[in-house]
């Protein structure tokens, strides 16, 4: 699914740069799903069925339409999409490293 917040930046990607653009990408799906499934986990924990499975349910339905527009790796937006991560605390600067700085500076200031 596209994301409504990506916006288009024409960018070149070297091989490396792709590589490790990728890794950040793929840490910030892993981190924020990791969130999801605990946060389920604690809300089966503590209700009582059978309510408690459609909350769940529903809970999981938001998150995966949030999730499903948020995670786009299309090159053409992937700046926009790497800033909006780091904006929402899923990537880290650190998983940045070894992109070019124009690059880099460039995902910060859309964070803002």
């Amino acid at each position: 699914m596209k994301s409504p917040m990506a916006v288009r930046i024409e960018a070149s990607w070297s091989e490396a740069e792709k590589k490790i653009a990728r890794k950040a990408f793929d840490r910030a799906f892993e981190r924020q799903c990791d969130t999801i499934t605990e946060e389920a986990k604690r809300m089966l924990a503590t209700s009582s069925p059978p309510h408690g499975i459609w909350q769940v349910h529903d809970y999981l339905s938001r998150e995966r339409k949030k999730v499903d527009q948020t995670y786009d790796y299309r090159y053409s937006v992937l700046i926009s999409v790497l800033a909006e991560l780091l904006r929402q605390g899923w990537l880290k600067r650190a998983d940045l490293a070894g992109l070019r700085p124009d690059k880099i500076e460039l995902i910060e200031s859309w964070t803002k």
